[in-house]
This record gives C-alpha cells, sequence and structure tokens, in this order.
C-alpha cells in the first residue's frame, strides 16, 4: 500500500513539474513574440519619423535623418537575407560572423546620429557632416556587398538545381515517348536471284512446234516432210537407150 502511494505521488509531482515546464515555455515564447512584435513597431515608427525628418527639416538636422534612415535600411536588409540563407546554407555562417563585427559598427554609428539630431550648434554639425556621412557609405556599402553576395550564391544553386532538374525532366520524357524515338524496323531487301550460266541457258531454251506434242530442241537438224527418191535399179533384159540421131 505505501508503495502504490509513493507511486502516485511520485507521478504527482512529474505532471506538476512537466505543467510548469511547459507553462514556462508558453509564457516565454509569448513574451518573446509580444517583444518581437513591439521592437518591429518601434522600428516602424522610427523609420517613418526619419522619413518625416529628412524631408520636413532641410539642413544638417535632415541630412543626419537621411543618414540614420539608409544605414538603418541596408543593415536590415542584409540582416534578413544573411539569416535566411544561413539556414540553407552553412558556408554563410562566416559572413554572419563578419556582419556581427560590421553591425557593432552600424550601432555605434546609429547612435551617434541619433545623439546628434539634438546637437544645438549648427555650425559644429555642418563640419562634422562629411565624415559622419563617409563613414555612413562605407557601412553601407559592405552590407550591401554581403547581402548581395548571399543573394547571388543563393540564385546560382538555384540556377544549377533548374538546370539539372530540366535535364532529368528531359530525359524522363524522352522515356515515357519511346514510340516518338524508336526508328521503325526495316528488314533489308532480299538479295536479287544469281544469273543462271550462258551453256545451261542454251540448254535448257527449246522451241516448239504449234502442232507437235513433243518439243524439239533448236540445235537439231530439221527434218524434211517427204523423203526424196534414190536412184532406180538397172536390170539386164532392159534395153539401152539410144542415142538420138544428129540427122
Amino acid at each position: 500500500m505505501e508503495a502504490v502511494i509513493a507511486v502516485v505521488a511520485l507521478l504527482f509531482v512529474l505532471f506538476v513539474a512537466l505543467g510548469a515546464y511547459a507553462t514556462v515555455k508558453v509564457v516565454g515564447a509569448a513574451k518573446r513574440r509580444v517583444d518581437e512584435t513591439i521592437t518591429h513597431a518601434r522600428r516602424t515608427v522610427e523609420d517613418h519619423t526619419l522619413r518625416a525628418k529628412s524631408f520636413a527639416q532641410p539642413g544638417p538636422v535632415g541630412e543626419l535623418a537621411q543618414l540614420r534612415l539608409k544605414l538603418r535600411t541596408s543593415m536590415r536588409a542584409t540582416q534578413d537575407a544573411l539569416h535566411a540563407g544561413a539556414t540553407d546554407d552553412q558556408s554563410l555562417k562566416e559572413s554572419l560572423g563578419l556582419f556581427q563585427r560590421l553591425n557593432a559598427h552600424g550601432h555605434e554609428l546609429d547612435a551617434e546620429l541619433r545623439r546628434l539630431e539634438s546637437e544645438p550648434d549648427r555650425a559644429t554639425l555642418g563640419e562634422r557632416l562629411p565624415d559622419l556621412r563617409e563613414r555612413t557609405e562605407r557601412i553601407v556599402q559592405s552590407a550591401d556587398a554581403l547581402r548581395w553576395a548571399a543573394r547571388d550564391r543563393a540564385h546560382r544553386f538555384a540556377d544549377d538545381d533548374l538546370d539539372s532538374l530540366s535535364a532529368q525532366i528531359d530525359v524522363e520524357t524522352g522515356a515515357l515517348r519511346h514510340w516518338q524515338t524508336t526508328e521503325p524496323s526495316s528488314s533489308p531487301p532480299p538479295p536479287p536471284w544469281p544469273e543462271a550460266p550462258a551453256t545451261e541457258a542454251a540448254a535448257t531454251t527449246e522451241q516448239t512446234w504449234p502442232d507437235s506434242p513433243q518439243p524439239q530442241r533448236a540445235e537439231e537438224p530439221t527434218r524434211p516432210a517427204i523423203t526424196p527418191p534414190g536412184p532406180r535399179p538397172t536390170y539386164p533384159w532392159q534395153k539401152k537407150p539410144r542415142p538420138e540421131s544428129t540427122t
């Protein structure tokens, strides 16, 4: 009985622990989702604010807003492209490491530009704008190079896979339509009969008469229809014929 109670208590404790763990996981996921939503909303508001400042406030303040907007847009696009490509291509992990170092410089420059927006000395701000512009361009160019390299790599792999797939499909369609590629079987014409020798042809050539039942060979001489009379015999009692007188 005590063993049964101990087993039931242990199962109860396990269920409670699993329930607490699942609750913590759900709460953590919900908190992260809420934080991502808040961060995305804050970024959207800041981007719209910077865009409005770049158009509404001319001079150094408006140019600072343009630099911040350009920097944030480029860095965010590169980050999304690298994270999306790293899930399928492990070679982009090194690119992500380089981007993290570049991202630190980008955050430092963005914080400096944000502080300078409230700078009351416009003359000093105008003097520092060329250096700020150059730093922004260098960071943006590096981020764009990483982003386009990752996209070109993904497109190259996609093109190679498409070429291989197209070749396999061509082979398969050719196999499915085998009756179109198979040549019709044509037997060679029979050889001609050999010509008979001349002697054999002459021996077998016969000439037949219309009314004669037996064929007559062409090389045999023709016999006359009536036998000509031979010389008549002479007897002793027959008189010699007289010679006719010349008178």
